[in-house]
């Protein structure tokens, strides 16, 4: 699966809009502010392909890019404190829910923030993860803003808080210096490409 050749396909903002075309879909998710289009920008190579808004919240809809027309990443609503209405939060949390109750993931990568414990959202998010049953990696984003003697005690707070087993990998990542790119590609090679 080369990473650099990713497009992107279309925004569901419906349950009917989604993709069900039986290719794996690589699943995106993580609170508004955490870097998720960053994170998929650094991965694919691109600067703007995800678009990164200059405010948490601006992914709405879910989007899918193709990549190396294999495999989807799809990227989820931001979730937590975006600054938008109740009644577009109500819409985000709907579509969520629809999406995870399809069973179209394939794998879960969960984005949080690798300077502070996950919050309650994230808990919430990991849990919806958990009861698809699909594999999950964890991203342990902006790492370049941790101390050395930071890292360790901080991923495990990570696994502890969100309760995943040793399987699950936690990943140092950094979408500003690239840190992690590549054992996160080789984490998502291995658990999805046959």
């Amino acid at each position: 699966m080369n990473f650099n050749n990713a497009e992107f396909v279309k925004s569901a903002a419906t349950e009917r809009d989604f993709i069900d075309d039986g290719l794996p879909q690589i699943v995106f998710a993580g609170r508004s502010n955490v870097g998720k289009s960053s994170v998929i920008n650094r991965l694919l190579g691109r600067k703007s392909l995800a678009r990164v808004g200059s405010k948490p919240g601006m992914t709405a809809h879910i989007n899918y890019f193709l990549i190396d027309k294999t495999a989807y990443f799809t990227d989820l609503p931001g979730y937590g404190y975006a600054k938008v209405s109740e009644s577009e939060k109500r819409r985000w949390a709907n579509l969520m829910e629809s999406y995870f109750k399809k069973g179209l993931i394939s794998l879960g990568v969960m984005i949080v923030d690798s300077r502070h414990k996950p919050t309650a959202d994230d808990i919430t998010m990991s849990n919806w993860f958990k009861a698809t049953g699909c594999p999950l990696i964890v991203v342990a984003n902006k790492a370049d803003k941790l101390k050395k003697s930071e890292i360790e005690p901080n991923l495990e707070m990570i696994r502890l808080t969100l309760k995943f087993e040793q399987d699950v990998p936690v990943i140092l990542f950094s979408a500003e210096k690239g840190t992690g790119r590549e054992e996160l590609i080789a984490e998502i090679r291995r658990r999805v490409v046959k």
